[in-house]
């Protein structure tokens, strides 16, 4: 499956920030959910119309985000 394909990025929707396509959950959003102990069933029981698809492409945009992350080191003085 293809992130891109239930992500979207619509200026009008959390000011472009990336959504559930047809939503207005952001991944941020679904992402800290599951960072913080909820399950993909505690997600889906509070909000009815996610599928497991959509979280799966949350995590698979955040991972693509963090992977074309630079770091660069800083001189400690």
């Amino acid at each position: 499956m293809n992130w891109r394909e239930r992500i979207a990025f619509d200026p009008a929707v959390l000011t472009g920030k990336p959504v559930i396509r047809g939503t207005r959950l952001g991944v941020d959003f679904v992402v800290g959910l599951l960072g913080g102990g909820w399950t993909e069933q505690d997600i889906q029981r509070n909000y009815p119309g996610v599928t497991h698809e959509d979280i799966a492409a949350c995590l698979q945009y955040a991972t693509e985000i963090l992977q074309s992350e630079r770091v660069y080191p800083v001189a400690i003085a």
